[in-house]
């Protein structure tokens, strides 16, 4: 899976963990690993541009999502499941996040993770026009994104289980020389 970020937005972002929780939802969707996917970072001023041009709506928005193929892409006849496909942008605008953020008690990079989530489903086919869309794409929105996190949580814990673990073997001299002519097991 490619997944491409493109910071214009003129803010620092993690764009390694926007690309994870990009996968992530990929991956747990099943979508063909062979998809490409683009993420952009915008600054306001280019948020406003599109959200008028596309949506014909003023200010600025948080998320835009710019499909491009259908899923079930053109394939060979003996393939099953959807094929590779071209899936579109996610354009994001972090300085529209950040006050949603401050809005919601949370973090910029929450929401940021929030909105690629939200983003990359409407690139799926989920919308939130209707009142049972909207139940059902926050229904997955958030169930993905708490899986994901609680995902980073374990990751993030067992790290630091085997950096206490290493030190503590380092201190009491089980974590000596790998080398066997250096260690004297040779």
């Amino acid at each position: 899976m490619t997944i491409e970020v493109a910071n214009e937005s003129g803010v620092p972002v993690d764009e390694i963990v926007l690309v994870s929780v990009a996968r992530y939802v990929l991956d747990r969707m099943r979508i063909n690993p062979l998809a490409e996917l683009s993420i952009l970072l915008v600054d306001v001023e280019a948020m406003t541009e599109l959200h008028v041009k596309w949506m014909d709506e003023p200010g600025p928005t948080d998320v835009m999502s710019f499909p491009m193929d259908e899923l079930d892409t053109a394939r060979r006849p003996d393939e099953s499941g959807p094929g590779p496909a071209l899936l579109g942008d996610v354009v994001l605008c972090p300085a529209v996040a950040a006050e949603q953020a401050t809005a919601a008690g949370h973090s910029v990079q929450d929401e940021l993770h929030l909105l690629t989530v939200h983003g990359v489903l409407h690139l799926l086919g989920y919308d939130h026009a209707e009142p049972a869309q909207e139940r059902e794409m926050f229904r997955l929105q958030n169930e993905l994104l708490d899986t994901w996190r609680e995902q980073q949580a374990a990751a993030a814990r067992k790290a630091r289980l085997a950096a206490a673990d290493a030190a503590v073997l380092d201190v009491v001299g089980l974590a000596g020389p790998t080398d066997p002519e250096t260690s004297g097991r040779g």
